[in-house]
């Protein structure tokens, strides 16, 4: 007969031989996540939950992106659990910011590009962001404009530019979601990129890019040349 005691001396084991194999670089991503979860949950054995939120989820950057409400409705999850997720996520975002406020935000575009996909990816509804930066085109802050529906979400041009002046900002990122992998920018979207460079340039403040997020892929309308300069 298995004592209680011996399954926690075994559950140790194991969790040491994680930790050992994370040390030394040789965790497979769905083991990271079993080792995270230790922590949050530390008197069971968390290898068949790991297993399953790896599969439902695809990856752990999709994971830690999941609202609130999607982590707690995983049986083995509650609030505890989703919260440490949640506190992972903010903490890779906070850093990325600090990051994009350090040096301008295109000197290193992977890290643009990771900052983007950490605030929005895997989001189940539009969001519309603007990152306002100075004249070095470094981060000041990046505002959330509008949250929406699963394909929609308001820009308020009047909004937008009384920010910019508030804030000092030279130069604008305008950042959004599609929740369905692989869609790119619509006509609407373009169309009110364009209302917004006009309104902007009349107070000499420049519109950059427009990025948009979809799945795992992050679209420039300025690379596609979708936008027009004056």
């Amino acid at each position: 007969m298995i004592k209680n005691e011996d399954v926690l001396s075994l559950q140790q084991g194991h969790r040491a031989r994680l930790r050992k194999k994370f040390l030394d670089g040789q965790l497979a991503e769905y083991e990271i996540l079993e080792l995270l979860l230790t922590y949050a949950i530390p008197r069971r054995d968390v290898r068949v939950l790991s297993r399953q939120l790896y599969k439902k989820y695809g990856s752990i950057s999709k994971l830690l992106s999941a609202s609130y409400e999607d982590l707690i409705s995983n049986d083995g999850i509650k609030e505890n659990t989703a919260v440490f997720f949640q506190v992972i996520h903010k903490l890779m975002e906070l850093d990325y910011k600090y990051v994009l406020g350090e040096a301008p935000v295109f000197h290193n575009y992977e890290k643009l590009e990771r900052y983007c996909k950490i605030i929005l990816s895997g989001k189940s509804i539009e969001e519309f962001h603007v990152l306002y930066l100075d004249n070095q085109y470094k981060l000041i802050k990046d505002v959330l404009h509008s949250s929406g529906t699963i394909d929609w979400a308001a820009v308020y041009v009047r909004e937008v530019v009384k920010q910019a002046l508030d804030l000092n900002a030279t130069n604008i990122v305008l950042l959004h979601n599609h929740p369905t992998p692989g869609v790119s920018f619509s006509k609407q979207d373009i169309d009110i990129t364009q209302e917004l460079i006009n309104a902007l340039d009349k107070l000499n403040i420049n519109l950059y890019d427009h990025l948009l997020v979809s799945g795992d892929l992050i679209y420039s309308a300025r690379n596609m040349r979708l936008l027009d300069y004056k």
